[in-house]
């Protein structure tokens, strides 16, 4: 390998093979070769390079401190206050860069709800239930599983059920807000007290609550819910090379103004000294400290005040390679170009959330989203929606989301459902005359009754 293509000495540089589908991994890392990085040089200088603001402030960030991780790059183009992706964009729907199954069908949403009156019953019915999702995204999913909990009157009418938004989005707070609670408030300079930037009541009579950091959101008993959120969390990208393991980083590159490219680190960094397991086979690592340190808080604050968390993303169990990969316009787009303007997602490791909380709670699958659904009864669902209607369009609707959500070559086994619950959810319980009986089925990653 020649180190000095492109007349830098220091870095190494790396392409990675992009990957063609949301939700699927490609291939791994490999080096260029001195021809093929020129000809990717030369290439790029012929091209028409959008130079966007993100863009500006990674070149000057990098121009001043050098190569950045991976993660950090992540960091800054999604969720930068001022340009980052998120903070900027209504990225969902036809019109945005991709879609997901609660905007897909009204069933996802419902089906999540009966989840956590399933587990709320479980639990023992407690008086209070705290409903925390994470990303809401439009509010949709909050939307349809509100709804079904009126339906459930008669069994929750005496719970205090409360909404908890985690979103550092302003715009798409407001989008929240207006499909919640049908108005946007005024911004006010007086915050409530209980740690959220915004409180409203619906006209349900539920109080919402938008938040910045889940550190924000009471303590109590809670379901936490996370669709497509743990697949944007930032992730530090590793390669092993003859020298041992090298972490990748975003660099300028030298030959063509304006474009970034990959580099390996020239020694060992201190993600790539602390976050590669010793007994590691693959040669390509990516690895999300905070998608781990979110899991650890969910599974502490689940052990100490009961409820449970469901996670909804794509990933693996271990054996993700090289994931990273952007998305725009519904299109899969190459990861360093036009920062900004791109969503950024990369498989989430099930594995390495299971062992971050594996001591704290019992952990469930992943499962492929068409089992779990299959097994909440969706197809009963689908049945009462059409029957419930004569118009022709909209049971053609029901049936494409029902497509959608469950065949394996579209979402049914890409996303996958995982659940975090008590330890004691998952024991013998035992009964009035001293003899022990199984603990219920969990809804979802078992066949309902029905």
């Amino acid at each position: 390998m020649d180190r000095n293509v492109c007349g830098h000495p220091q870095w190494t540089a790396v392409r990675l093979r992009p990957s063609t589908t949301r939700g699927w991994t490609y291939g791994s890392t490999w080096h260029l070769c001195h021809t093929d990085l020129r000809h990717a040089c030369s290439r790029a200088l012929d091209d028409g390079v959008e130079v966007t603001p993100m863009l500006k402030h990674l070149l000057s960030k990098i121009k001043a401190t050098g190569p950045i991780t991976v993660a950090e790059y992540m960091r800054e183009t999604l969720t930068n206050p001022v340009k980052g992706y998120y903070m900027c964009h209504d990225m969902l729907g036809s019109q945005g860069d991709f879609v997901t199954s609660p905007e897909i069908s009204q069933m996802f949403g419902e089906l999540m709800a009966v989840w956590v009156v399933s587990e709320w019953m479980a639990a023992g019915q407690p008086s209070s239930l705290q409903v925390v999702e994470f990303g809401p995204g439009r509010g949709s999913l909050s939307s349809d599983m509100l709804r079904v909990f009126e339906q459930f009157h008669k069994v929750l009418h005496s719970v205090s059920i409360s909404l908890h938004l985690v979103e550092v989005s302003p715009a798409l707070s407001e989008v929240q807000e207006e499909v919640l609670c049908g108005s946007v408030s005024p911004h006010s300079t007086q915050l409530p007290s209980n740690g959220a930037h915004k409180q409203r009541v619906n006209s349900r009579g539920v109080p919402v609550s938008w938040y910045r950091n889940v550190q924000d959101v009471p303590e109590g008993f809670s379901f936490y819910l996370a669709h497509e959120f743990f697949d944007a969390l930032p992730i530090h990208k590793f390669q092993k090379t003859e020298r041992g393991w090298r972490e990748v980083l975003v660099d300028l590159d030298p030959s063509a103004p304006n474009r970034l490219r990959f580099v390996l680190a020239p020694t060992a960094t201190v993600a790539s000294n602390n976050l590669i397991q010793l007994e590691e086979t693959r040669d390509h690592v990516e690895v999300s400290p905070e998608a781990g340190l979110l899991a650890s808080r969910l599974a502490e604050r689940i052990a100490g005040n009961g409820g449970g968390a469901l996670i909804v993303d794509y990933g693996h169990t271990g054996s993700g390679t090289d994931t990273f990969r952007a998305f725009r316009q519904h299109h899969p787009h190459d990861v360093l170009t036009a920062p900004g303007l791109a969503d950024l997602t990369a498989d989430v490791d099930f594995a390495y959330l299971s062992e971050a909380c594996a001591e704290r709670v019992a952990c469930l699958g992943p499962l492929a989203q068409r089992t779990f659904l299959h097994n909440m009864g969706i197809d009963c669902r689908l049945q009462a929606l059409q029957s419930g209607t004569e118009d022709d369009a909209l049971r053609k609707q029901h049936e494409a989301g029902y497509s959608m959500l469950m065949s394996p070559d579209q979402m049914g086994e890409r996303f996958k459902f995982f659940a975090l619950l008590p330890h004691k959810r998952m024991l013998d319980l035992e009964t009035d005359g001293g003899q022990k009986r199984k603990p219920l089925p969990v809804a979802g990653f078992t066949a309902l009754p029905l």
